[in-house]
Parts: C-alpha cells; structure tokens; sequence
C-alpha cells in the first residue's frame, strides 16, 4: 500500500497522477491523504482505479481511497475500516512481524588508546 500526502489546492489530476503511481510500483491499494474534501472529479478518478480483492477475508476494497486530515484527527484509531477500508482478518490488523530483538555482544572491544578504560 503506498500513501500520499498533499497539501493546498487538490484535484482530478493529482488522483490520476497517484494511479499511475501505484501501478509503476506495483501497490496493490493506495491512500491519498488531503487537506480538502475531496471533489465529485476526484471521488470519480479514485473509482475508476478498481478494487482490491484481498486474499485475508474474500473482500473487495477500494482499490484508491482518499482521506481528510480533518478526518484523521476526527478519529484517534484512523486508518481504521470505518475511514480505510483495509482488510482485516479476525479483528486484528495484517502487520509485518515483529523485528528480532537485539543481543548483546559476547566479546570485550578492543581499546583503541592505551589507558582507556
């Protein structure tokens, strides 16, 4: 999924642009996160990308959803499925798993000056 973020005056043309990014890049679904509502054009553009069948819960989503910042910071759980139609399998979000913890070395640096301690 790949998001963009933009700022000032939004339209057609930038949701068009965002498309053609997705497919460039392979994504598979895309936010567009804006300031401004987001006009009838743009909701049209956003649409004709298609849908995304995921493989999770059998469910089509949207594959370009466009999102408000005033909607984001209406809803402190945003993106959720009530804003961002993401798949979601037995009430838990899909994550990349958890990073391996670090472990501690096993040998002594060497000093680099002598007299260090």
């Amino acid at each position: 999924m790949l998001v963009q973020v933009k700022g000032g005056h939004t339209g057609a043309k930038d949701i068009r642009d965002f498309v053609g990014t997705l497919s460039r890049e392979n994504a598979e679904m895309g936010v567009f996160l804006t300031l401004q509502a987001p006009t009838k054009p743009m909701r049209t553009e956003a649409a004709s990308a298609g849908m995304y069948h995921s493989p999770w819960d059998e469910q089509e989503y949207p594959r370009v959803q466009i999102l408000t910042v005033e909607e984001l910071i209406q809803d402190p759980h945003c993106p959720n499925p009530s804003c961002l139609q993401l798949p979601r399998s037995g009430g838990t979000q899909h994550t990349l798993p958890e990073a391996p913890k670090h472990r501690k070395k096993t040998h002594k640096q060497a000093k680099l000056f002598e007299g260090e301690n």
